[in-house]
């Protein structure tokens, strides 16, 4: 519900405050009072398009702040969330027009696009008027319309719907993976049968290297140590430690103990010559090898780094490609059976949608004759009684919204062919079409806030008291705000607001003034009479505001 409108140096406005109320708020005033100026000031915030030269004369810019009561499940706050704005009980809405053309917005004191203002305004405000394009001569918003009416959700056909394309889409996906499949099946038999053949292991690449290294490098050097062996033997220093060592024995008893401590040190020496000869001599027998083994690690070397050339992975990577191959083997060979098991899937998916598409298509086909009938009664009281408004539920292309269109035709002659309403109906016949619609599709808790621009023009007396009545039904479950000519539509209202002019210091500037009881019946009172009010005019004031 708008709660509040607040402007500053817009057109013909200075400093304007209004305080609106739920109901029926009704704004009136003379001929170029200025009513249409606070519609585009409130277009101007939110986001509408519209006339560009909205600044105040003299001033450096103009600025409009809406304030919007917004209970917790109103859709306007599924726009704040896509937009990231946080919203409590009330949404504030300020928009600021400069003098060279800027225009800036805020919601929520955030600044933000007149894109997300726009989409604000389609969860908030509805405008209608007698080239009304956002309802009934927009067909797109037909078969909501009749929805509304006959009180049908299409959510279980849009989940229908969804679901049937996430089925489709699964199994088309099947399909192109296995003919990409059956496309490279000899590849894949081949690839698995190869790698399965030779059996690769994480880790075996970098043990057979290490090993073939290290034979290598035992070719190079065992020549090397085992002259090293050689000559710490026998033939060697040990035979001639062992040669030194008897001799200088022999020597001994006669040295009078000058050989003890060269003896013990050529002991000594000898145990550590053994010790080395026995470390040469094991490391001679691992550098032993069948050079055999060599060409079998070799061998086996290359057929694993070949074969991770070959699929463009690390060696160590061999055996998961080997899985992944033999995976895609398996989903080849069960993918027939995989395919059908989509099909059936497809064919639930479609049987529940066809259910909730016909089901939703009878409610449609029900509500549309029962609309008919509804604006018929509606008609008659508005003075169009020989009007005939048709509801056409036609076949579609099946989508989330059902497998039908919905378009309202009207003939306001009897005998004359049926067309769209914007072919056929007046400017007057348009809004009392509207207004009949409004009123059959209204339910209860209206999320929108609905302005009718000058609704009742070219209709008078009782016609005008019907579509004040109509208006004043369609105020129990929305707030309604109504620019209007007509005292009987004026003196249904829960609130009444006077446009009026003025010039000061040679400068024109309009107001609105919230009107009580007492200003109520003047103001009606002149809409009678004209500028001259009379006491008669006062009393048939009286008697509408009592009626």
């Amino acid at each position: 519900m708008l709660r509040s409108l607040e402007i500053r140096d817009m057109l013909l406005i200075d400093r304007l405050a209004l305080d609106f109320g739920p109901g029926l708020n009704v704004l009136t005033g003379e001929t170029g009072a200025g009513k249409s100026i606070l519609l585009d000031c409130l277009g101007f915030v939110l986001g509408w398009r519209g006339r560009a030269d909205l600044v105040r004369a003299g001033a450096a810019q103009g600025e409009v702040t809406a304030v919007f009561d917004l209970p917790p499940a109103h859709p306007a706050r599924a726009v704040l969330d896509e937009a990231g704005i946080a919203a409590e009980g009330e949404l504030i809405l300020r928009r600021v027009n400069a003098a060279d053309g800027r225009k800036t917005a805020w919601v929520n004191d955030r600044r933000t696009t007149g894109e997300v203002l726009r989409a604000l305004s389609d969860a908030l405000m509805e405008l209608h008027g007698q080239q009304d394009d956002r309802g009934l001569l927009d067909p797109r918003g037909h078969r909501a319309m009749l929805d509304a009416f006959a009180g049908a959700d299409p959510a279980l056909v849009r989940a229908a719907w969804a679901g049937l394309a996430l089925a489709r889409k699964s199994r088309a996906d099947a399909e192109a993976a296995l003919v990409a499949a059956k496309a490279e099946e000899d590849f894949l038999r081949h690839a698995t049968e190869e790698l399965e053949k030779l059996d690769p292991k994480p880790g075996e690449e970098a043990a057979l290297d290490a090993r073939r290294r290290q034979m290598q490098a035992g070719q190079r050097i065992r020549e090397d140590i085992a002259r090293a062996f050689q000559a710490l033997g026998p033939d060697g220093a040990e035979g001639l430690m062992a040669d030194a060592t008897r001799w200088l024995e022999g020597a001994a008893d006669r040295a009078e103990g000058l050989l003890d401590d060269p003896l013990a040190a050529l002991s000594r020496a000898i145990t550590e010559l053994g010790e080395a000869a026995q470390g040469v001599e094991a490391a001679l027998e691992r550098l032993e090898f069948d050079p055999r083994e060599m060409e079998r690690v070799e061998e086996r070397l290359f057929a694993i780094r070949a074969l991770a050339r070959k699929h463009g992975v690390q060696p160590d990577e061999l055996d998961a490609l080997a899985a992944d191959l033999r995976d895609r083997l398996s989903a080849l060979d069960r993918g027939a059976d995989d395919l059908k098991g989509l099909e059936r899937a497809v064919a639930g998916a479609q049987a529940s949608y066809d259910r909730a598409a016909r089901d939703l298509r009878q409610a449609r086909r029900d509500a549309a004759a029962a609309l008919d009938a509804a604006i018929a009664a509606e008609l008659a009281p508005l003075k169009m009684e020989r009007a005939v408004f048709v509801t056409e539920v036609t076949p579609a292309d099946p989508g989330p919204e059902g497998t039908e269109t919905v378009s309202f035709s009207v003939a306001t002659n009897p005998g004359a062919p049926a067309g769209p309403l914007n072919r056929i109906a007046s400017g007057g016949e348009l809004s009392r079409f509207l207004l009949a619609l409004k009123v059959c599709v209204a339910r209860g808790g209206e999320a929108l806030t609905m302005i009718f621009d000058e609704i009742d023009r070219g209709v008078g007396g009782a016609t005008a008291d019907a579509v004040g009545r109509r208006l004043e039904r369609l105020a129990e479950s929305a707030q309604i705000l109504v620019v209007t000519h007509s005292p009987q539509v004026a003196a249904r209202g829960a609130h009444h607001f006077r446009v009026q002019k003025k010039v000061e210091g040679g400068m024109t500037s309009s107001t609105v003034v919230a009107l009580g009881r007492d200003e109520r019946i003047d103001e009606l009172a002149r809409m009678i009479s004209g500028e001259t009010i009379t006491d008669a005019a006062r009393a048939a004031a009286r008697d509408l505001l009592a009626g």
